[in-house]
Formats: structure tokens, C-alpha cells, sequence
């Protein structure tokens, strides 16, 4: 059954799958909690409401018997950080430039799910990041690979590049080797971040990240981490990118449906600051990026654009400073602070 199961899981277009016992991550919930002690999970508020959930697989469902980690690759096609410091461009993260990773991945559970339930009638639920489980440490003790010193999933045949969904059941699975650990001595992705937000090795402090920044975080940036941002505007790869299990990635592993969307892969920071509500939906439909609106995107194009020393960015961002959304219309305040200084005042130069 266990072997039938990933070979049907491989013909829906999973690179990665592994079975676990339900209770197979003892560790999480300590972890979870010291997390959430710590304040580091910011301003996303719903992990603290249903953390009970979260901890464990029983706790969120306590008739699971085991869990199905699974993993579909976005493995990219050329480098991640090919547009560091292009000025007039914006770079959004890799996962970001395709299919919408939610409906694609979730598809492909259900329909696993069906044929599961086909071959031994049990009852089952499927998830993929929207539910508080904790697809990374499942997915290590599942054998799909370790988390790494950036918190997030490495593996030895697809690196960092995997989207996780899981399916948690009532049938009793023969479980499979759990990761082992393989970063070494290796610190690469830590010392890549541009905000320092690792505070030490398999710890992020979400409040520094990018991704987080960029994505969750609704209201102002903090000013302190404007110019780490460069000229990301949805998300970071820096992390992932830089490290060294990648090179075994292969792009012809990626599932068809998460190739790059040519408007997505290199967009002007000029048309996304002109972007309208309707305009914004009509750019990121069918994206990720849709769930994060119109503010948190122009809020970001408008920081980029005041780190990309682009003076032709200036006429775009004054029609901001007018926007009736202020958390917009402060940062471009900012960025023509600094691209712009005898007129608009000193930008922050040393955030």
C-alpha cells in the first residue's frame, strides 16, 4: 500500500512523499510555544489562537493515526537573486511567479485522497497552509528531508524548493525513516539575510524577515529594516537560494504549473506603483499575491523604488504622497526623502 501510495503520488505531480506517525514530532509543541513566548511570530496573531491545534496532529484531529508528508518542487530555472540591485525592477519570490501553490497543491491532495480512500476506506483530511499544522517538522519526521538552519525544509533531491501539503488519516501507515540532518558546519543562510533574522541557527524572528515584512506584516515597515529590503517587493529567497544542497535541484523536477509568469518574473516598479485596486487584481489573478491587496504591494514598490536610486521613479511616487491609504502615501513620503532630498527632506540613509 505504503509503495502504490507514491507512485500514485508521483503520477499527481509530487516530487517528495513520506509517511509518519501521528505523533512522530514530539518536539513541535515546545518549540512552538518557546516561539510564540518570544513574541518572534509578530503580528500574526492566528498562530497564537490556535497554537493548542498547531502543536500536534491529535490536536487538531485526535482520531489521525498517521500523517502523509508531501512535497510538489518549484525548483527555479535560473538564479533567484538575478535581480538583486536592478533598480527600476521589482523582485518577487520565486514560489510567487507561478500557479497559485494553494489550489494547485491542494488538487492534487484531494485526488490522492480519493484514491486512497479507494484502496483502504478510511476517513482522512487534507491540508496545505492554511490549517495550523506544521508541515516542516511532519515533513522531517516523514523522511522528506531536515529543517535546516533557516527553519525551512531541505531536501536532498529538490533543496529548499518544495511546497508541503499534508494528509493526516485514520489508517495505520508503516512510517518511513525520519531526515537526518545534513547543514554541517554550513551558516550560509544566515549570513545572507539582510535583516538579520535568524538569532541563531534553526531560529527565525519573524519580525525581521522579509517575507514576513513584505507579506503579513499590514502596516507601516519599520524604518530600521527599509533598505535591507532592496528591491524585494513580495517575499526573499536569499536563504533559500544561497544554499549548497540546491545544486542537486533539478528545474525539470518543478510541477508545470508553477513556471513564471513572464509580468511576474522581472515587473517595473513604475507600473506597480500606478496600480489601482482593479488594476492590482487584474496583474495577481491567479497568483499568491492577490491575498496580500493593493496597500502591502504598492507599500513595498513604493520602499523599493526608494532604494533603487531611480530619479524616474520621483513622478510616480509624489502621485502618492496624495493616496487616500496612508500607510502608501507615508512610504512614498520615505522613498522620495530619498530620491529626492532638496525637495521632499533626508531620507533615512542608515536604516
Amino acid at each position: 500500500m505504503e509503495q502504490r501510495l507514491k507512485e500514485k503520488a508521483a503520477e499527481l505531480g509530487f516530487a517528495a512523499t513520506g509517511i509518519a506517525r501521528a505523533d512522530a514530532a514530539p518536539r513541535s509543541a515546545a518549540r512552538l510555544r518557546e516561539w510564540l513566548a518570544d513574541g518572534a511570530h509578530g503580528s500574526m496573531i492566528w498562530m497564537e489562537e490556535r497554537a493548542h491545534h498547531r502543536e500536534s496532529p491529535a490536536g487538531l484531529w485526535p482520531d489521525v493515526k498517521s500523517v502523509i508528508a508531501l512535497g510538489m518542487s518549484y525548483a527555479p530555472g535560473r538564479d533567484p537573486l538575478a535581480l538583486e540591485g536592478v533598480g527600476d525592477r521589482g523582485r518577487i519570490s520565486v514560489y510567487a511567479q507561478g500557479g497559485d501553490y494553494h489550489d494547485v497543491v491542494k488538487r492534487a491532495l484531494k485526488a490522492l485522497g480519493r484514491w486512497l480512500v479507494e484502496q483502504a476506506p478510511g476517513e482522512l483530511k487534507v491540508f496545505v497552509d492554511t490549517a495550523p499544522v506544521m508541515e516542516k517538522p511532519l515533513a522531517e519526521a516523514a523522511g522528506l528531508g531536515w529543517q535546516g538552519k533557516h527553519t525551512n525544509l531541505v531536501s536532498r533531491m529538490d533543496g529548499s524548493w518544495l511546497f508541503l501539503g499534508a494528509i493526516y488519516t485514520t489508517l495505520d501507515l508503516t512510517p518511513d525513516m525520519p531526515g537526518r540532518d545534513s547543514c554541517g558546519s554550513c551558516d550560509a543562510c544566515q549570513r545572507a539575510c539582510p535583516t538579520n533574522a535568524f538569532p541563531a541557527p534553526y531560529r527565525l524572528d519573524a519580525r525581521r524577515c522579509i517575507s514576513y515584512l513584505t507579506i503579513e506584516h499590514k502596516g507601516p515597515i519599520p524604518e530600521e529594516f527599509r533598505v535591507g529590503l532592496g528591491n524585494r517587493i513580495y517575499g526573499c529567497d536569499d536563504c533559500l537560494a544561497v544554499c549548497p544542497w540546491n545544486k542537486f535541484a533539478a528545474a525539470a523536477r518543478a510541477n508545470m504549473a508553477f513556471q513564471p509568469r513572464s509580468e511576474l518574473m522581472a515587473p517595473r516598479l513604475a507600473d506597480l506603483l500606478d496600480l489601482d485596486d482593479a488594476g492590482f487584481r487584474q496583474v495577481f489573478a491567479g497568483s499568491p499575491i492577490k491575498r496580500i491587496g493593493r496597500r502591502r504591494m504598492v507599500r513595498n514598490a513604493a520602499i523599493a523604488a526608494g532604494n533603487s536610486g531611480d530619479a524616474g521613479l520621483i513622478a510616480p511616487l509624489r502621485r502618492l504622497l496624495g493616496d487616500e491609504d496612508a500607510v502608501i502615501a507615508e512610504a512614498a513620503g520615505w522613498a522620495l526623502g530619498r530620491l529626492d532630498p532638496p525637495r521632499h527632506g533626508e531620507g533615512d540613509r542608515d536604516a
